[in-house]
């Protein structure tokens, strides 16, 4: 048995692939879909990753395309020398099959899959829908054109469009089912508008604290909210129109020192505790940096909210008088702090318990166990 037949076997026997799937992960394995140079984490390569190229490397390519792992497909949207942060991918399998699980597809379902990416989750639609069934939207020319070739050679012709996937795709509406593999911090009203009552977008979710949600979203008669709940745990790529902004310390905006009240680990204790921070603190996002200034050398939190407030705490000796720098109209890392208070206070909510409620006028709110008890 080879290596992806071993995998799909183990996945079976612990439950997380059904046997419907199962025929359709076979029928279209992910091998047939990744490109022949992909990418992969090195400490030693300058931008952190180094590239893979399938006939230079056939082992190497083969062991990570069919392990239980992400293969990163682009880096820097396709441009040369840039930093070396991953743009496209080929999702793990075990992730994939559990999206699929959630978004429950039928016989005669009408699929958007929003994020074409190689092709992979759009064949397995197909076979087990048919084309006809599946439409499929990427964002990037170039990565479509070489999803077009993979699927054709793989014997598959789901509707194929180029464009922004947070406009869905109208003309194939409505939709059954909407299935998305990249993260938004907002569901689309175009997802919603697209899809039957009754129907269900699968998609993750996050915000630019902790992009790591898998949002299961049920949509809601005609005059009707739609509402959701968390499902899992996951970390996908950001749609490109809502990728969070850099961390950038603004100048010239008064601010001031002091000790932190909380040890910055605490700040990103545990996904469940970095999610619900994240609910709370919205429009923050968070990097960490070495503080080449300090005379022993530390690392740093450093926050902003992408317009005039920003924060930096240090990790060592962080109750100390200049541990802590806030400056802008919004004190980040207090916030984050009450934030993580709220959190203790709820006792220590796993993500799975927070939900979403989209209102008829495209309005989001998160909530916590009940659409009646919302975050903020």
């Amino acid at each position: 048995m080879d290596k992806y037949a071993q995998l799909l076997a183990d996945l079976t026997e612990a439950g997380a692939l059904g046997e419907e799937w199962r025929g359709a992960f076979e029928r279209a394995p992910r091998s047939a879909f990744v490109p022949d140079a992909v990418w992969t984490p090195d400490e030693d390569a300058p931008t952190g990753c180094r590239r893979i190229i399938k006939a230079d490397a056939p082992d190497a390519w083969w062991s990570l395309v069919n392990a239980d792992g992400v293969v990163v497909t682009q880096v820097d949207d396709g441009h040369e020398n840039g930093p070396g942060i991953a743009t496209s991918s080929a999702s793990m399998p075990s992730l994939a099959a559990a999206m699929l699980r959630h978004l429950d597809v039928r016989d005669g379902h009408n699929v958007l899959d929003v994020g074409t990416g190689t092709g992979w989750t759009s064949a397995l639609l197909c076979s087990l829908l048919g084309d006809d069934r599946v439409t499929t939207v990427e964002v990037d020319p170039a990565i479509a054109a070489e999803a077009a070739l993979r699927l054709g050679a793989a014997g598959f012709a789901p509707r194929r469009v180029v464009g922004d996937g947070l406009a869905g795709w109208s003309y194939a509406a409505p939709y059954d089912r909407v299935h998305s593999t990249a993260a938004v911090r907002r569901v689309p009203s175009a997802w919603i508008e697209q899809t039957r009552p009754g129907g269900v977008i699968v998609t993750p979710w996050g915000t630019p604290y902790a992009n790591a949600g898998l949002l299961r979203l049920v949509v809601g008669r005609p005059g009707g909210a739609s509402h959701g709940r968390f499902v899992g745990n996951v970390s996908f790529m950001w749609m490109r129109a809502q990728r969070p902004h850099a961390v950038i310390e603004p100048a010239d905006v008064p601010g001031r020192k002091g000790p932190s009240t909380m040890d910055p680990e605490l700040a990103l204790e545990d996904v469940n505790a970095a999610f619900a921070i994240g609910l709370r603190v919205p429009g923050i996002r968070y990097e960490h940096v070495w503080d080449g200034a300090d005379p022993d050398g530390t690392y740093r939190m450093q926050l902003s909210d992408g317009a005039r407030s920003w924060a930096s705490v240090r990790y060592a000796a962080w109750d100390t008088e200049d541990a802590a720098h806030q400056s802008g109209p919004r004190r980040l890392w207090d916030e984050i702090t009450r934030a993580r208070l709220w959190w203790l206070e709820e006792g220590k909510p796993d993500l799975c318990r927070f939900g979403v409620t989209i209102a008829v006028d495209g309005a989001q709110s998160v909530w916590l166990d009940d659409p009646g008890n919302p975050v903020a």
